[in-house]
């Protein structure tokens, strides 16, 4: 690089130091918590203890792994997680885009306005909060729920401690709380497009389904797609407060995920490098299914996130 070329570009970065600034701490930040810990993947590949140092423990290979995998523990908790993600995912990932169009097509200010403070407020709940609510309205003795179930003469349901319900309940427990804090960017997506396509759609006497499937959704389509990939890339990622909030004795076969997998037999019995053996595989995943869908919506148009 020549002298003159060098010194210019100090200039330009001096010229922005100030935005340079902002940039610091979120650097500082990444760095910290989030690359400095790479360096205890390794952690999954050797015999740790924690009485002695990492660099001290012996080297094992794929050891954990082969007995991560073979554990049955393990085995059930990926396909509840697997099952759970899906629901959620099924169930969870449209319900933000319809209330959102819902909210849009709304005329009083006054209205929509109150509405959505009231659909954003769950979010901003912690889980120990929402889910002693939860409980209260599906008490047994007297929650609001089991008093409509023996209102129409049927027997009480333990909805909490029943196999059959507990999913369906950790997927609309979750829906109930993020589906309104994810309308936002759907509704700045929905502010973005031109007016004037609907004005013409009207002239030209095209009904308010058709101006929905071929103005608004194909307006917000590339928000619809990113905020899929990122869901994807959280697909094993199914919720460890929930989960440790709501779970019971009785639900565990069908509650019991790879993060709270990770928990007990890291933190609980001890196992660090079999947990961290978990962790490096839910992320692998992760980054594979991330990789796949950006590549899935490139094919099919859009623009991806990579």
């Amino acid at each position: 690089m020549e002298p003159n070329q060098f010194f210019y570009k100090i200039r330009m970065l001096y010229s922005k130091h100030q935005i340079i600034l902002f940039i610091i701490p979120a650097l500082i930040y990444y760095v910290i918590f989030r690359y400095k810990p790479l360096y205890f993947v390794q952690i999954a590949f050797r015999d740790f203890r924690i009485t002695r140092p990492l660099e001290k423990s012996p080297w094992v290979g794929f050891e954990h792994f082969v007995t991560l995998f073979s554990s049955t523990d393990f085995q059930q908790a990926l396909v509840n997680t697997l099952i759970i993600s899906f629901y959620k995912i099924l169930f969870g990932f449209p319900a933000p885009i319809v209330l959102a169009l819902m909210l849009n097509a709304l005329r009083n200010a006054m209205f929509k306005r109150i509405s959505q403070s009231i659909l954003y407020l769950p979010h901003f709940i912690s889980w120990s909060v929402l889910g002693g609510i939860i409980y209260s309205l599906l008490s047994v003795h007297d929650g609001l729920v089991n008093e409509i179930v023996k209102w129409f003469g049927f027997e009480p349901i333990y909805f909490v401690g029943d196999k059959a319900y507990f999913r369906g309940i950790l997927v609309a427990s979750e829906i109930w709380k993020t589906m309104g804090w994810g309308t936002i960017l759907y509704l700045a997506a929905l502010t973005r497009i031109d007016v004037s396509l609907y004005e013409a759609a009207r002239v030209d006497g095209a009904s308010r389904s058709q101006q929905l499937w071929h103005i608004t959704l194909p307006g917000i389509s590339t928000t619809i797609v990113v905020l899929f990939i990122i869901n994807i890339g959280h697909l094993l990622d199914v919720g460890f407060e929930q989960i440790m909030v709501m779970s019971n004795p009785m639900v565990t076969s069908v509650a019991d995920i790879i993060d709270t997998y990770v928990f007990r037999v890291g933190l609980q019995e001890g196992k660090h490098s079999l947990a961290t053996a978990a962790g490096l595989f839910k992320t692998l995943v992760a980054a594979v299914l991330v990789y796949s869908a950006d590549r899935l919506a490139k094919v099919i148009g859009q623009r991806g996130i990579i």
